[in-house]
């Protein structure tokens, strides 16, 4: 597998985040292309890309949480 096809998946779920209504599928979708773009990052040596979508997963990850609170 190439590498690039890992940076197209990762394109493809933000693409489809942007596209949610619900913040919380917004949120899921984000965080699994940031996850894809941590990884193709780091497979390609692009230490922008890994600590930009790295320190994104976290935030996404933080206001799940908060999501998840805030429903009990």
């Amino acid at each position: 597998m190439t590498w690039e096809y890992l940076g197209y998946l990762a394109s493809v779920f933000l693409v489809v985040s942007l596209m949610m209504t619900n913040v919380s599928k917004l949120r899921w979708f984000n965080l699994a292309g940031c996850i894809c773009f941590t990884v193709y990052g780091v497979m390609i040596s692009a230490w922008p890309v890994v600590l930009t979508n790295g320190l994104l997963a976290l935030v996404n990850i933080y206001h799940l949480f908060k999501l998840a609170k805030s429903d009990n």
